[in-house]
């Protein structure tokens, strides 16, 4: 199951899973995209592809969608959540509307799918969840301090998961991408130099037939850059990143 299947990450991801045969149920909010991509991974081998349409910043609606996986996708042992959004930072930084916006589509909405689906995954007593957050949230800036507040938020709360359900056979993979060239960051600059979406999805697909490590960086060398960043003390890591100026413009949504 991939929720957020429309994302540049995912669809990558999805175009190696369905080469190996396997079944796939996507979740995203436009079902005209999901049709396109059903058509295109049925060609690329998947054995069977299943859609469900929904906004799942709703959390009224999670419950539908977990009741449709049970009925219609029986059994499924891997859940990758995908989805988020980058806000423009110089407008969350005097809106709370839309700083709001951002913590509720990147950690509360997804905190609370994450929460719908455990149980079906402890009860079952395998299998894996593996969520994408970002290296943007294990140190703050300034130039997007609340997308990065959001993730590091997810990235705690999928610790907290790890824990609940260590010694059940649920394995929970936190994957933290660095910049990586996808829509969302079309708009940001030298997003021409970030990751390619193909070598993150391979690092995914080879964590998740793995189950594990159970924190992924991809590219693999942003695990040593952040361990060097985190180590910075706060007033000169201040310094350093104030000398790159205002954020570049960003879109809404991916």
């Amino acid at each position: 199951m991939v929720l957020g299947a429309t994302s540049g990450i995912a669809q990558a991801v999805q175009r190696k899973v369905a080469q190996e045969g396997k079944e796939l149920l996507l979740v995203a909010r436009s079902a005209d995209r999901l049709e396109v991509l059903r058509q295109d991974l049925l060609v690329r081998g998947a054995a069977n592809v299943l859609t469900f349409a929904m906004d799942m910043d709703d959390i009224a609606q999670h419950a539908r969608l977990v009741e449709f996986a049970q009925k219609n996708f029986a059994g499924f042992d891997t859940l990758l959540l995908a989805y988020g959004s980058m806000l423009d930072q110089t407008q969350c930084d005097h809106s709370g509307e839309l700083t709001a916006q951002q913590l509720h589509t990147d950690f509360v909405s997804a905190a609370a799918l994450l929460t719908a689906f455990a149980d079906y995954f402890e009860f079952r007593k395998s299998g894996c969840m593996a969520v994408i957050t970002s290296v943007a949230g294990d140190r703050i800036r300034r130039s997007n301090y609340v997308y990065g507040t959001a993730k590091g938020a997810l990235t705690l709360f999928l610790a907290g998961l790890r824990s609940r359900l260590r010694g059940t056979g649920v394995k929970v993979l936190t994957v933290k991408p660095g910049p990586v060239n996808t829509a969302m960051t079309a708009n940001l600059a030298n997003s021409r130099k970030f990751a390619d979406t193909e070598l993150v999805a391979r690092d995914i697909c080879r964590a998740l037939q793995r189950r594990s490590p159970e924190i992924v960086y991809t590219p693999a060398h942003w695990r040593y850059i952040m361990q060097a960043v985190r180590a910075i003390p706060e007033p000169i890591f201040n310094w350093l990143v104030s000398r790159h100026g205002p954020a570049a413009a960003r879109p809404k949504k991916p």
